[in-house]
Parts: structure tokens; C-alpha cells; sequence
């Protein structure tokens, strides 16, 4: 499946990831109501006019794999008003993410061609039932196939697990397995200039051998960076926005809700 946008010349996307949600609209993860807080970040997103084309959701939607989770998504990005391209997570259940689709807003396509310039190729990297993710070989070979049809298309790679370690143990436990396959393909594409995931509850924004890698804040709860053992940081949960210029060049910034707003259980080991 795929999906072709109009031309512009540059294009801005606004990620919302690690949602969390709950089939009740008390649901909550480590203490913080995962569907107020999701709500919350859409609000400031309207509140604070953020200019964007499309939405980016980059897994793990739901917390409960219900099919009311994924209902409460849908109505809960409604008023952001534009076109949603989402992806599975580790948490996530394909056959409910499915029954909300097809929706007027929200599309799950492989390939997008984002006006004159640029391509997003979305990969599946959910391995059902553990919290690691690994690419399929049908899904390195669509990556493959999409960069070498379009080798003058500046491109962006959307997937949910990090490809990239971010320096936690317990959370590098848990990234993209056999990422060296994955970036075999990448180097071989110069096409490729940035890589956006989510998984990790935090932000990076790092230069891998000149592809930008992105990971971006929940919009509940957030992993402490640099931590070996599981730990809760203290920062509010937030979004990213990204701009794709004309020449290959990505513009980003991280926003986040204001200081102490969605505080988790600190007291918590794990989840």
C-alpha cells in the first residue's frame, strides 16, 4: 500500500509516539493516565499552532491491545485535522490497529511519496510478543526495493524500535535485533537522510554517518537517558516536529508539555 501527497517544498511532520492507551479512559501506566496525557499533548499542539502536513505515529498505540485503544486514538488525534500514518509496536496488536481502518485520517502504508522531493518508507519491525523488535526479510527487501526505485528522493525511514543503542542496558536489551542488516541496506542508499523511531521514551537526535537518527518523547511516561537499570526521568511528555527541505536537510525540535505536568510512580521497577 502506499500513499502520494501533494507537492510542496518542504514538508512538515509532527510525531506523536508511545501512546499507551487503554481500552478505559482511566487506563494508567506507572501511575500517569496515559488517554489525559495523549490528550493533553494534542491540545498544546493546537493551542501552540504548530504548523504540520501529517502526523507520524510511531508504535506502541495501545498499552492492552484493545480494540477501544486504538478507537480512543483515532478520536483523540481528530482535532489535529490532518492526514495520520501509523505504524506497530512491541505493544501492539495488528488485528485491532486494523479493525479502525480504514479511517479518513489514519492510513498504515509502507511507502509515501511526500511531494517532489521526498519518500518515507515505514517498516514493521514488531516481533509478537516480546518487546525486542527485528525487520523481516520482506521488510528489508521492501526497504531495498523503495530506496533503489527512487534514488533522487531525499528519504525518511519510520520504525518503532531503536536501530541505534541509546545507552541504557535494559532498554538496549530491547532494540532493533540484527540492526546491521538493516543499516547494510542504508549505507548503500545515500538517499537516506534521516531515521525516525519511537520505543525508547525519550529524545535522540544523533549523526550516524550522515543520517540523522531520531527518537522522540512519549506522550506519557519517560525512560531516564543513560540509565543501565529501568528508571522514570522527571521531564513532561512531549512531541517532535520535523521539517524535510527541498535540499535534503532536516530541521527537528523536541516540545514537551509544562515542567511536572503526567508525573509518574517514581517508586516503580519496571512495567
Amino acid at each position: 500500500m502506499q500513499h502520494t501527497t501533494s507537492d510542496t517544498s518542504s514538508i512538515k511532520l509532527l510525531q506523536i509516539t508511545d501512546t499507551h492507551l487503554f481500552a478505559t479512559d482511566e487506563g494508567s501506566l506507572l501511575s500517569v493516565k496515559t488517554l489525559q496525557s495523549f490528550q493533553a499533548v494534542v491540545e498544546q499542539v493546537i493551542q501552540r499552532q504548530v504548523a504540520f502536513d501529517y502526523v507520524l505515529a510511531t508504535g506502541d498505540i495501545s498499552q492492552d491491545h484493545s480494540a477501544h485503544s486504538y478507537q480512543h486514538f483515532a478520536k483523540g488525534i481528530a482535532p489535529l485535522q490532518k492526514p495520520c500514518f501509523w505504524l506497530p509496536g512491541n505493544h501492539d496488536y495488528k488485528p485491532n490497529m486494523s479493525s479502525v481502518l480504514p479511517s479518513s485520517q489514519i492510513t498504515a502504508p509502507e511507502y509515501v511519496a511526500l511531494g517532489e522531493h521526498w519518500q518515507m518508507v515505514l517498516l514493521d519491525s514488531q516481533v509478537v510478543g516480546v518487546p525486542h523488535g527485528r525487520l523481516s526479510d520482506s521488510q528489508l527487501a521492501l526497504l531495498e526495493e523503495k530506496l533503489a526505485s527512487n534514488p533522487s528522493k531525499h528519504t525518511l525511514i519510520l520504525l518503532h524500535h531503536h536501530p541505534l543503542l541509546v545507552g541504557s542496558a535494559w532498554l538496549d536489551q530491547h532494540t532493533l535485533k540484527d540492526a546491521e542488516v538493516f543499516w547494510e541496506i542504508v549505507y548503500r542508499y545515500p538517499n537516506v537522510k534521516g531515521i525516525v523511531c519511537g520505543h525508547v521514551h525519550q529524545d535522540m537526535n544523533r549523526m550516524h554517518h550522515g543520517i540523522r537518527v531520531m527518537a522522540t518523547p512519549s506522550t506519557c511516561v519517560q525512560f531516564k537517558p543513560n540509565s543501565d537499570d529501568f528508571a522514570l526521568d522527571n521531564v513532561s511528555p512531549g512531541w517532535r516536529e520535523l521539517q524535510l527541505h527541498a535540499d535534503g536537510e532536516i530541521t527537528t525540535q523536541v516540545q514537551r508539555l509544562s515542567a511536572g505536568s503526567f508525573l509518574p510512580d517514581f517508586t516503580s521497577s519496571g512495567y
